[in-house]
Protein backbone atom coordinates (compact mmCIF):
# COMPACT_ATOMS: atom_id res chain seq x y z
CA UNK A 1 0.00 0.00 0.00
CA UNK A 2 0.99 3.68 -0.85
CA UNK A 3 0.49 6.60 1.27
CA UNK A 4 -0.65 9.40 -1.51
CA UNK A 5 -1.76 13.10 -1.18
CA UNK A 6 -4.75 13.68 -4.28
CA UNK A 7 -4.48 17.34 -5.01
CA UNK A 8 -7.57 17.97 -7.03
CA UNK A 9 -8.08 20.09 -9.67
CA UNK A 10 -11.06 22.04 -7.52
CA UNK A 11 -8.30 22.52 -4.79
CA UNK A 12 -9.09 19.72 -2.03
CA UNK A 13 -6.62 17.88 -0.69
CA UNK A 14 -7.59 14.33 -0.06
CA UNK A 15 -4.54 11.90 2.02
CA UNK A 16 -4.97 8.39 2.34
CA UNK A 17 -3.56 5.20 0.88
CA UNK A 18 -3.85 3.61 -2.32
CA UNK A 19 -3.37 0.15 -3.70
CA UNK A 20 -4.63 0.27 -7.34
CA UNK A 21 -3.32 3.40 -8.87
CA UNK A 22 -2.20 2.49 -12.75
CA UNK A 23 -1.51 5.52 -14.49
CA UNK A 24 -3.08 3.50 -17.86
CA UNK A 25 -6.59 3.76 -15.93
CA UNK A 26 -9.23 6.36 -15.48
CA UNK A 27 -9.68 5.23 -12.13
CA UNK A 28 -8.64 4.15 -8.33
CA UNK A 29 -9.90 4.04 -4.93
CA UNK A 30 -8.27 6.13 -1.87
CA UNK A 31 -8.59 4.99 1.47
CA UNK A 32 -8.89 7.89 3.49
CA UNK A 33 -6.91 8.72 6.12
CA UNK A 34 -8.74 7.45 9.46
CA UNK A 35 -10.87 5.44 7.76
CA UNK A 36 -11.86 2.38 9.04
CA UNK A 37 -10.11 -0.77 7.35
CA UNK A 38 -13.34 -2.08 6.18
CA UNK A 39 -14.51 1.20 4.61
CA UNK A 40 -15.00 0.64 0.35
CA UNK A 41 -12.50 3.22 -0.13
CA UNK A 42 -13.25 7.03 -1.90
CA UNK A 43 -13.13 6.04 -6.11
CA UNK A 44 -10.92 8.89 -7.48
CA UNK A 45 -11.23 9.49 -11.41
CA UNK A 46 -7.87 10.52 -13.04
CA UNK A 47 -8.87 13.28 -14.62
CA UNK A 48 -9.78 15.36 -11.39
CA UNK A 49 -6.45 15.25 -10.43
CA UNK A 50 -3.73 17.64 -10.65
CA UNK A 51 -1.71 15.18 -9.61
CA UNK A 52 -1.13 11.98 -6.52
CA UNK A 53 2.03 12.81 -4.17
CA UNK A 54 3.95 9.17 -3.06
CA UNK A 55 4.75 10.53 0.48
CA UNK A 56 6.90 9.57 2.86
CA UNK A 57 4.56 10.49 5.47
CA UNK A 58 1.27 12.91 5.63
CA UNK A 59 2.29 15.22 8.04
CA UNK A 60 5.77 16.74 6.24
CA UNK A 61 7.47 19.22 7.29
CA UNK A 62 5.97 22.91 7.07
CA UNK A 63 8.77 24.73 7.22
CA UNK A 64 10.65 22.50 4.56
CA UNK A 65 10.94 24.37 1.30
CA UNK A 66 11.64 22.18 -1.55
CA UNK A 67 15.00 23.23 -3.41
CA UNK A 68 14.52 24.16 -7.18
CA UNK A 69 17.87 22.97 -7.95
CA UNK A 70 19.47 19.63 -8.17
CA UNK A 71 22.41 18.27 -6.29
CA UNK A 72 25.47 18.45 -7.98
CA UNK A 73 27.13 16.01 -5.62
CA UNK A 74 23.95 12.92 -6.70
CA UNK A 75 23.79 12.44 -10.60
CA UNK A 76 20.26 12.78 -11.72
CA UNK A 77 18.43 9.80 -12.89
CA UNK A 78 16.50 10.53 -15.80
CA UNK A 79 15.88 13.91 -17.64
CA UNK A 80 15.53 16.74 -15.67
CA UNK A 81 11.87 18.98 -16.17
CA UNK A 82 10.49 21.76 -15.21
CA UNK A 83 6.26 21.18 -14.27
CA UNK A 84 4.42 24.50 -14.21
CA UNK A 85 0.83 23.92 -13.47
CA UNK A 86 -2.30 26.07 -14.11
CA UNK A 87 -2.42 27.15 -10.54
CA UNK A 88 1.03 28.56 -10.98
CA UNK A 89 2.69 25.87 -8.75
CA UNK A 90 6.15 24.89 -9.85
CA UNK A 91 8.07 21.96 -9.60
CA UNK A 92 11.26 20.65 -10.26
CA UNK A 93 12.39 16.96 -10.53
CA UNK A 94 13.39 13.83 -12.89
CA UNK A 95 11.42 11.74 -14.81
CA UNK A 96 12.27 8.51 -17.14
CA UNK A 97 8.95 8.32 -19.02
CA UNK A 98 7.25 12.20 -20.42
CA UNK A 99 5.89 11.47 -23.70
CA UNK A 100 3.82 14.50 -25.03
CA UNK A 101 -0.27 13.60 -25.33
CA UNK A 102 0.17 10.74 -22.73
CA UNK A 103 -2.65 11.47 -19.41
CA UNK A 104 0.33 12.14 -17.44
CA UNK A 105 3.79 11.45 -16.25
CA UNK A 106 5.88 10.53 -13.45
CA UNK A 107 8.32 12.70 -11.31
CA UNK A 108 11.05 12.67 -8.88
CA UNK A 109 11.74 15.53 -6.80
CA UNK A 110 15.05 17.59 -7.71
CA UNK A 111 14.98 17.87 -3.44
CA UNK A 112 15.90 14.21 -1.36
CA UNK A 113 15.23 15.80 1.42
CA UNK A 114 11.43 16.57 0.13
CA UNK A 115 8.63 14.98 1.57
CA UNK A 116 7.45 13.43 -2.00
CA UNK A 117 8.79 10.42 -2.88
CA UNK A 118 7.28 10.62 -6.39
CA UNK A 119 4.04 12.21 -8.00
CA UNK A 120 2.18 11.49 -10.97
CA UNK A 121 1.16 14.76 -13.13
CA UNK A 122 -2.03 14.64 -14.41
CA UNK A 123 -0.94 16.44 -18.21
CA UNK A 124 -4.38 17.97 -18.56
CA UNK A 125 -3.76 19.98 -15.17
CA UNK A 126 -0.08 21.69 -16.58
CA UNK A 127 0.49 24.87 -17.85
CA UNK A 128 4.23 24.08 -19.40
CA UNK A 129 6.20 20.76 -19.07
CA UNK A 130 9.83 21.40 -20.01
CA UNK A 131 13.32 19.12 -20.22
CA UNK A 132 15.76 21.33 -18.27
Amino acid sequence: MNGVVAHFTDGRIVKGITNDFVPARDQFHILVNGASDKAKGMEVRRDDLKALFFVKDFEGDSRHEDLKVFDPSRPAVGRKIKVVFQDGEVLFGTTLGYQPGRPGLFLEPADRGSNIIRCYIVSRSTKEIAFI
